[in-house]
């Protein structure tokens, strides 16, 4: 195997006595110290190694959280200025996980503010850059995340994914990031935008250490309602040490939706580079076909009612009273001004998320637009499940678009749009989703995104592994 797992193997040298326990955490740490100023990657961090490390699967591995993932002693900001002072009085399951296993969180990353934006830039602390090229968006939400896996940081990161938001930093910075099925991952303690669809997940420098993160993240937790147990035992940690199974391409089923691939703001470039990497899989063995599923091309609009109108109830806590920063008094105001005040400091995307959720919900427009996207969600459903019961997988770029300007106009959603479709699909459905770095051109990373059935994350990390072994 020529890629071996950063982590997997200081683990086994670990077992063997043959490193230092305190390396790599301490390498983390002066890596954060000296690229967080330029690329604005943490928004809180820590600054010692811990005394004595808890003997686990991740002992002594080096950590970077997302800021929405609640964290018992430590800042959790979700990048907003309502959350600037919130300190947790608990841990996210997650979160609980990784420390029982002896893993070193050094810090919780930037993101788009409530994880709300698709470039990074949305943050109260200010944009995260790209570490591939500083003029360039990391892609959002999980921007910090993503930059601290890419610049080296870090070989693991924890991101969230409601819309997308794993997989596109992933696409846009080489790395790779795995949406799990809905219910694969505890969401206890995840600070929630669109309950229906967000999902905690891995991202990490390489396939084998992405694997090895998901095998222990990935269990039932009873104080999750919607978790589930997952059907793999060992399967996942087996496929992180063992050697790529190169019979894997001569049994793959690959599908491509026209529909997905034909948006006008597609980038030509993009999409012939991934026709070059589907005809090199296709020569190793594996079957590709051509779908059309007009319905498709509904996806983004179906997934904003839904998720605006989600993020709107969910967020109508953050008050001043039960949550969030204050800063006007109720026995000095009225409720109405004192309830605004607290609540303008909100950043400009997620006030416009809530309004729109707002107004979908409300009477006369619920039936007109939140019903039929819950209809038309069950649809599309249905449509995909179609195509991925015989075992097959979809297949799109990563990214239909190169990295957008760091400073790029993010009222201007032609472009944003593009980006949408072929991410959101496995949040509407709860399915699996991958994407897998597949080499560069002209310096801007390339890459693949593959869409499976639920609960064929094994598939899907096997497939990452055969990937990085030819293209990387």
């Amino acid at each position: 195997m020529k890629k071996r797992g950063k982590v997997v193997s200081f683990i086994e040298d670990l077992k063997n006595g043959a490193t230092d326990p305190y390396a790599y955490v301490e390498r983390a740490l002066e890596e954060a110290s000296r690229k967080d100023p330029v690329l604005n990657i943490f928004i809180t961090m820590k600054s010692e190694v811990p005394d004595k490390l808890v003997n686990g699967k991740l002992a002594g591995v080096p950590i970077a959280v997302k800021d929405n993932i609640v964290t018992k002693g430590l800042r959790t900001t979700c990048a907003s200025r309502i959350l600037e002072n919130f300190v947790p009085q608990y841990s996210a399951t997650i979160v609980k996980i990784l420390e029982r296993e002896g893993a070193v969180i050094i810090g919780k990353t930037n993101m788009d503010e409530f994880a709300m934006g698709a470039l990074g830039t949305t943050s109260a602390f200010g944009p995260t850059l790209n570490p591939i090229n500083t003029k360039l968006s990391p892609g959002g939400s999980s921007s910090g995340s993503a930059a601290a896996v890419a610049s080296g940081v870090v070989d693991l990161a924890l991101g969230s994914d409601t819309g997308g938001s794993i997989r596109l930093p992933a696409a846009w910075t080489g790395i790779f990031g795995l949406k799990p099925t809905y219910g694969a991952v505890s969401r206890f303690g995840l600070i929630s935008y669109a309950d229906s669809m967000d999902q905690i997940g891995p991202m990490s420098s390489n396939a084998s250490d992405l694997a090895y993160l998901f095998s222990i993240i990935s269990s039932f937790d009873p104080l999750d309602p919607t978790s589930s147990h997952n059907p793999w035992g060992n399967r996942i940690e087996e496929i992180a040490s063992k050697e790529p199974d190169f019979d894997l391409l001569r049994k793959l089923k690959l599908k491509i939706p026209r529909e997905l691939l034909n948006h006008p703001q597609a980038e030509e470039y993009v999409i012939e580079e991934f026709w070059r990497k589907i005809s090199t899989l296709e020569k190793e063995g594996a079957q590709v076909e051509e779908i059309s599923e007009p319905i498709l091309l509904k996806v983004p609009q179906v997934y904003y009612v839904i998720a605006f109108s989600e993020a709107s109830s969910n967020l109508a806590r953050f008050d001043g009273v039960r949550y969030g920063s204050r800063i006007a008094e109720l026995e000095d105001n009225d409720w109405d001004s004192y309830y605004m005040m607290n609540r303008s400091l909100f950043g400009w995307e997620v006030k416009r998320r809530i309004m729109l959720g707002a107004f979908i919900l409300s009477k006369g427009y619920y039936e007109m637009y939140y019903s039929l996207a819950l209809k038309a969600r069950a649809v599309i459903k249905r449509k995909i499940e179609s195509h991925l019961k015989d075992g097959s997988l979809i297949a799109t770029p990563g990214s239909l678009i190169s990295p957008l300007p760091i400073n790029y106009d993010a009222t201007d959603l032609s472009k944003l749009n593009a980006i949408d479709a072929p991410l959101m699909i496995a949040n509407l459905g709860g399915f699996p989703a991958l994407t897998v770095p597949t080499g560069s051109v002209s310096g801007t990373p390339t890459s693949m995104q593959f869409v499976g059935p639920s609960w064929s994350e094994d598939k899907l990390l096997s497939l990452a592994k055969v990937m990085e072994e030819m293209f990387t």
